[in-house]
């Protein structure tokens, strides 16, 4: 049957009606993946004599055990963010003699082929075999760290889908463990409790007693049948056909009124995104971010790097504007032909986005001038990154948009959710970051700080100045590539 089962993926694979759309990017994703697998590889053969160089009078399995916590929270985070829980179309077998168990268990059972499962042997395999050879551990002393080393691997690939299953759709029930997380870690900082040299002496024992790897061996089990009893119980066809009882939103935005025509399309796209999840998203984000500069304007290491407070002046001021900006107009995807149908001027449409997003930039300018506290050369420089970003990256982002043919489905999580996500996204990223980056970093080279900040802010005020031309463009450009819209946003192949 599970023979059966990796037949039936590979011909969903083959005849998906993306495939050849995606087959660019699978061939890049396959270069992408060689590539870690040979860094990985290479910290596998180079931690050993890496560790004897920096700490020669001490144990290298023991300094990696005492880390070992570290890492494995960072993997734990990572898979979150990125890796994607194993799906299957059940709905055709449901019908079918065929047991639940053994589709269920075929769905666990991939997610043991995951890329990211793959990656850890790579270094685990090589250390260990480092140590063996050079420190004269036993074999057995080495097996036996190799198998729990990987078995605790195997449980972070198991709890990242309990997680992701009771966290992703109620982020406010993670508050509570992500602070304990918090909490645990400031204890260690602060050595209260030195919960990590605690865990790296749980791994010393691996090598003492090596039957000890059963334990991690039998976390990996519980885990499973854990993620096991959730599907099994889901498996059925009206799983998911009750609906959750859940308050209307009513909120109409009244103040809007005050901009005339522009009205019904700012409350389009305000309700839009406060009553869905993705959109939504952006707004926390951004809010997040704020905190971006914390990394650069403090740090010692980037005071003779003043290019890294453009990156950050970009980023805290134009969060908002890159999330939400870069999927116009994939957010009206499915509505955006009745929109195109009704007598609504393609100019109009696009100056309420413009609008938006410019407030946006503003809000979160203002929001950033405690950074004043780092020095008033950073609070202008922030402002002139506010500038830049309204005049110039805003109608650069409305262009790219112009690309966009993908639907993005409102309804689904915003965790690793790639709907609408093209080439163009990638590409609008070098105008958007670097050219700031560069004219800021020639001018400062050549002349100075203070004419690099009004470089930035000159161009922004230019290109407000020359908006109404740009919004004229841009019109024409978004009524050229109407019917190419309408047509990819009728897509619903994954």
């Amino acid at each position: 049957m599970f023979k059966k089962f990796a037949w039936l993926e590979w011909k969903s694979f083959l005849r998906s009606a993306s495939f050849g759309k995606s087959l660019g990017l699978k061939i890049l994703m396959a270069f992408l993946a060689l590539y870690f697998s040979g860094m990985f590889l290479l910290l596998g053969i180079s931690l050993f004599p890496l560790i004897n160089n920096i700490y020669p009078e001490e144990d290298p399995l023991k300094v990696v055990n005492s880390f070992a916590l570290a890492y494995f929270t960072f993997e734990l985070i990572f898979r979150f963010m990125l890796q994607t829980l194993p799906v299957m179309d059940i709905k055709p077998l449901m019908v079918l003699p065929i047991k639940r168990k053994k589709v269920v268990n075929f769905v666990l059972f991939k997610s043991l082929y995951s890329f990211y499962n793959f990656l850890p042997i790579l270094w685990i395999v090589p250390f260990g075999l480092y140590c063996l050879v050079k420190e004269n551990y036993s074999s057995s002393g080495m097996w036996g760290w190799i198998i729990g080393m990987y078995a605790v691997t195997l449980c972070m690939n198991f709890l990242n889908f309990i997680i992701k299953k009771r966290f992703t759709d109620n982020l406010k029930a993670l508050i509570p463990i992500v602070g304990a997380g918090v909490i645990i870690a400031l204890l260690d900082y602060l050595g209260i409790f030195d919960i990590t040299a605690y865990f790296g002496k749980l791994l010393d024992y691996l090598v003492l007693k090596p039957y000890l790897a059963l334990v991690p061996v039998m976390f990996v089990i519980a885990l499973y049948w854990w993620n096991f009893q959730n599907l099994r119980d889901k498996f059925y066809l009206d799983a998911d056909l009750k609906g959750k009882n859940k308050s209307a939103s009513t909120q109409e935005f009244g103040w809007t009124r005050k901009f005339g025509s522009l009205a019904p399309f700012l409350q389009q796209d305000l309700k839009l995104i406060w009553r869905n999840k993705r959109p939504k998203t952006t707004i926390y984000l951004s809010l997040m971010f704020l905190a971006y500069g914390l990394i650069f304007y403090p740090n010692e290491t980037y005071q003779g790097m003043p290019t890294f407070f453009v990156f950050a002046g970009i980023f805290i001021t134009g969060i908002f504007m890159i999330n939400f900006g870069q999927f116009v107009p994939s957010w009206d995807a499915s509505y955006y032909q009745m929109i195109m149908a009704q007598n609504i001027p393609m100019r109009q449409y696009l100056a309420s986005k413009m609008g938006l997003i410019t407030f946006s930039v503003i809000a979160l300018a203002i929001l950033s001038t405690p950074y004043v506290y780092f020095g008033w050369n950073i609070l202008f420089l922030n402002l002139a990154c506010a500038l830049y970003n309204i005049g110039v990256n805003v109608p650069i982002l409305l262009y790219a948009g112009s690309f966009n043919k993908k639907r993005i489905d409102l309804d689904k999580s915003p965790f690793m959710n790639y709907q609408g996500t093209g080439a163009s996204q990638w590409l609008v990223g070098i105008p958007l970051i670097f050219i700031p980056i560069f004219l800021f970093w020639i001018t400062n080279k050549y002349i100075n700080y203070d004419a690099a900040i009004v470089i930035l802010a000159v161009l922004g005020v230019i290109g407000l100045i020359l908006r109404p031309n740009l919004l004229t463009f841009l019109t024409h450009r978004y009524r050229s590539r109407k019917y190419v819209m309408i047509q990819g946003f009728k897509q619903k192949g994954e």
